[in-house]
C-alpha cells in the first residue's frame, strides 16, 4: 500500500494532521489501541486558540471564566466575563477529529502497531499478521515514548515526570479552575482541581502519589468519592532532530509540551499546523522554523519550570502577595494568555514595581527568565 503521508499515533495532535492533510493528499494513520482516549490528560485548553485551531466543539465539557490561586496561606482570584479555557473530553476530541480526517479520505488502521523502518517502508503488525505500508513523507505523533523518534535516532534531554489524574465527586464552582501550590506537599508540581460540572472534577498533579493523596485531605475529598485514576508521564525538554530525511516528530513526540502544565494538546496543534504547510509545499525543512512560537515558548517555560524548582514555600507566599495585589490582577486580567505563558510574564516583568518586588522576594527571577 502506498500513501503520501502515513501518521503514526491517532491521538489529538496525529488525528489534526491527518484532518489537516487529507482530503489535499492520500492520508493513512496508525493507532496502537483499538479506541481512541484512555490516556490521563485533564483536557484544559484556552478558549481563544481552541476556537482559532478549529477544535470540535462536541468535545467541550465545561468553560471556565475565573481560576482560584492558593498557597498555603494566601488565595487569590483572577475572573472574566467570558470564557478563558475549555475542559475537554479528550475520548470526543481524538474521535472527532479522526472522523473528519475520515471524512476527508483518510484510512485508519486501528489496533496496529508500528514496528520499523525497513528499505524505506513503515513495517505495521495487526494482531498476528506484518504488513508494509509505503508513503512519501512519515510523521510519528505516538507520545512521548515514540518509537518513530528511536527509529530516526532522536536524541532527548528533559525532566522525566509521573502524572496522576482523578475523577471525583464533590462540590465545586463550575466556571472555576482552582490551581494549588504547596511544597509542603509536593515539591515537584502544583495540583489542579478542574471542575466537570458542579459535582465532578479532575485533580491531579505530577510526582509522588502520595503528594496526590495528602492534597485530598487537604481539599477535604473523601478518597471513597474517587471515580476514576489515571496515571503517565510526561517528558518536560527538548527532542531533536524533529525531521530527518522524510521523517517528522510532532506533539508529544517531539516533546511540544508546556513545561508550566505539561499540556500538549494546543503547541502540538500548532506544530501540525506547521508541518502540514510543510508537506503540503514538499519542504519539510520549513517545518520547524514554522513553528518557532512553540519553541520560543518551551525555552521560556522550561526557565520558569527552573525558577519554580528552586522556590521554597516561604518565597512562594511572598510571590502570591505581590501577584494577589490589585496592580497585579488588573494587569493579568488585562493582558494574561492562557496559552502564551512568554507574553504573561513579560507583562509582568514590564511592570517595574511589580518586578522589583518580585526580584527582591528571588533574585533568580532577574537571572533566570531575564
Amino acid at each position: 500500500m502506498n500513501y503520501d503521508a502515513l501518521i503514526i499515533g491517532g491521538g489529538p495532535v496525529g488525528n489534526y494532521l491527518a484532518s489537516l492533510l487529507a482530503g489535499k493528499m492520500s492520508v493513512a494513520v496508525v493507532e496502537r489501541k483499538g479506541a481512541f482516549g484512555g490516556k490521563a490528560c485533564t483536557g484544559i485548553i484556552g478558549a481563544e486558540n481552541y476556537e482559532s485551531l478549529g477544535l470540535p466543539d462536541k468535545a467541550i465539557l465545561n468553560a471556565f471564566k475565573g481560576a482560584f490561586f492558593i498557597s498555603k496561606t494566601k488565595v487569590f482570584e483572577i475572573h472574566r466575563q467570558v470564557p478563558q479555557a475549555y475542559l475537554v473530553d479528550r475520548k470526543v476530541l481524538e474521535r472527532e477529529l479522526a472522523k473528519r480526517a475520515i471524512k476527508r479520505g483518510a484510512d485508519y488502521y486501528l489496533a496496529t502497531n508500528f514496528v520499523g523502518f525497513k528499505d524505506g517502508k513503515a513495517i505495521l503488525q495487526h494482531l498476528d499478521s506484518r504488513f508494509e505500508i509505503k508513503a512519501k513523507y512519515y510523521v510519528g505523533a505516538d507520545g512521548v515514548n515514540s518509537k518513530v523518534a528511536q527509529e530516526i535516532g532522536a536524541k532527548t534531554r528533559g525532566e522525566v515526570l509521573r502524572g496522576w489524574e482523578l475523577e471525583v465527586l464533590g462540590n465545586f464552582r463550575r466556571e472555576w479552575v482552582e490551581v494549588w501550590v504547596n511544597k509542603d506537599i509536593n515539591p515537584e508540581f502544583f495540583f489542579w482541581v478542574a471542575p466537570i460540572n458542579e459535582e465532578e472534577a479532575r485533580i491531579g498533579t505530577f510526582g509522588d502519589v502520595e503528594s496526590l493523596a495528602k492534597f485530598l485531605k487537604v481539599r477535604r475529598i473523601n478518597p471513597s468519592n474517587v471515580l476514576e485514576i489515571k496515571s503517565g508521564a510526561v517528558v518536560l525538554g527538548w527532542r531533536s532532530p524533529w525531521v530527518k530525511d522524510n521523517v517528522a516528530l510532532v506533539g508529544d513526540a517531539a516533546l511540544h509540551i508546556k513545561p508550566t502544565t505539561a499540556g500538549g494538546i494546543v503547541f502540538g496543534s500548532y506544530c501540525a499546523r506547521a508541518l502540514a504547510k510543510a508537506i503540503l509545499n514538499g519542504n519539510l525543512a520549513e517545518y520547524e522554523k514554522n513553528c518557532s512560537w512553540v519553541k520560543e515558548q518551551v525555552k521560556f517555560g522550561l526557565r520558569i519550570r527552573k525558577v519554580f524548582k528552586s522556590l521554597t514555600q516561604k518565597e512562594i507566599e511572598e510571590i502570591f502577595e505581590v501577584l494577589g495585589s490589585e496592580d497585579a490582577r488588573k494587569l493579568i486580567i488585562e493582558k494574561a494568555d492562557f496559552d502564551d505563558h512568554v507574553k504573561t510574564a513579560k507583562a509582568l516583568l514590564r511592570n517595574p514595581r511589580l518586578l522589583a518586588r518580585l526580584i527582591r522576594i528571588a533574585p533568580i527571577i532577574l537571572r533566570t527568565l531575564l
